[in-house]
C-alpha cells in the first residue's frame, strides 16, 4: 500500500520564501506579523524537515545556501502563482472584502451608527473590522484602510484628513452641580477621571489654558475611552473627552460641558491606505464614503 509523502509545513514555507525575499528574519517578521524569532523557528523546521542549510545566518544578514537560493526560486513562483489565482478567483467568484482598523472609540461612536447605511450602498463588499488604540500611529499590515491619530507623518501611505482632535470637560449634570463654570479653581478636590494611555491630559489641558493643574480629590484611571465617558456619565467624576467623538453622549444630556473652552490639539484624524490599495474600486469606493461622512464632522 502506498502513502502520501510528507510535506513541510505552509507556514514554514511561507517563513521561508518571505525571510528569503527580505534577507532578513526581521524584515519577513515585519510582513507576516510575527516576531523575528518566530520567523527563524519556523525556517529552522523547514531546514530540519529537510536536512539541509536553506540560509548561511551571518550578523546583520542572511545569505543563501546553494540548494536554499534554487529552493527559494521554486518557491517564490509558486506562491506568486498561488497569489495570482487566488485573486483571480476571487475577482470572478467570490465576494469583495475590505479590512478596516479604527480606533475603539472612534469604531463605536462614529462608524458603528452608520454602517447599517454603509452595508445598504456595498451591499456585495464585506468589511472586516478590527480595533487599535489610537496611540498606535502606524498602519497595520493587515488592514486595507485604517484610520489614524497624528501629524501626517506617514510619508508611505496615502493619507485623508478628516477633523482636528478637540477637547473639552465634561461631567453628569448631578456632578456639574459641583462646579462653577466660570471658574476653572472649582475642580480642585474633585474626581477627576484618566485615560491611561494619556496620563498628562490633565497637566496638558492646564498649560494649553494657562492655568494651574487641578489638584485632584481622587483619580480613577481607565483604560480605554468608552469606559472613561461611561464613568463620567455614571457621576463618578470629571473627564477630558474628544469632540466629535463624543457628541451624542452631549447632546443626549448624559453629559455637560463643565466650561465653554475646548481647545484644538495639532493631531488629526486620518483615514489612510497604502498606494496599491487605490487600485481597487471598493476601495476608492468606501474612501469616497468617509469622506463624505467624516471630513470635517463636527
Amino acid at each position: 500500500m502506498s502513502t502520501t509523502p510528507r510535506m513541510p509545513s505552509l507556514r514554514s514555507l511561507r517563513a521561508f520564501q518571505v525571510a528569503g525575499r527580505h534577507l532578513s528574519f526581521k524584515l519577513a517578521a515585519e510582513e507576516l506579523c510575527l516576531t523575528a524569532s518566530a520567523v527563524s523557528h519556523q525556517v529552522k523546521n523547514l531546514e530540519e524537515f529537510l536536512g539541509i542549510e536553506l540560509f548561511v545566518r551571518k550578523t546583520r544578514a542572511l545569505e543563501f545556501t546553494a540548494p536554499g537560493s534554487n529552493y527559494f526560486e521554486y518557491l517564490d513562483t509558486m506562491f506568486m502563482r498561488l497569489q495570482m489565482e487566488t485573486q483571480q478567483l476571487r475577482a470572478e467568484y467570490g465576494r469583495k472584502m475590505i479590512r478596516l482598523c479604527l480606533p475603539p472609540f472612534f469604531a463605536s461612536e462614529l462608524f458603528l451608527p452608520k454602517m447599517e447605511a454603509l452595508q445598504t450602498m456595498m451591499p456585495d463588499t464585506d468589511i472586516r473590522i478590527s480595533t487599535q488604540p489610537s496611540l498606535m500611529k502606524d498602519h497595520p499590515a493587515e488592514a486595507d484602510l485604517s484610520v489614524l491619530l497624528g501629524n501626517d507623518d506617514w510619508p508611505d501611505l496615502i493619507t485623508y484628513p478628516m477633523f482636528a482632535r478637540r477637547l473639552v470637560i465634561v461631567a453628569s449634570p448631578s456632578q456639574l452641580k459641583k462646579t462653577d463654570p466660570k471658574s476653572f479653581k472649582s475642580l480642585n478636590g474633585q474626581t477627576l477621571i484618566v485615560h491611561e494611555n494619556r496620563p498628562k491630559a490633565w497637566i496638558n489641558w492646564a498649560k494649553t489654558i494657562d492655568a494651574p493643574k487641578p489638584k485632584a480629590g481622587n483619580i480613577l484611571r481607565f483604560d480605554s475611552m468608552s469606559a472613561v465617558v461611561q464613568a463620567a456619565a455614571q457621576g463618578l467624576g470629571f473627564a477630558i473627552v474628544s469632540l466629535p467623538m463624543s457628541r451624542k453622549w452631549l447632546d443626549s444630556g448624559a453629559l455637560q460641558q463643565v466650561f465653554k473652552a475646548e481647545w484644538t490639539t495639532d493631531e488629526y484624524f486620518y483615514l489612510a491606505h497604502r498606494s496599491e490599495e487605490q487600485n481597487r474600486p471598493e476601495v476608492t469606493e468606501l474612501i469616497h464614503w468617509f469622506i463624505k461622512e467624516f471630513q470635517h464632522d463636527g
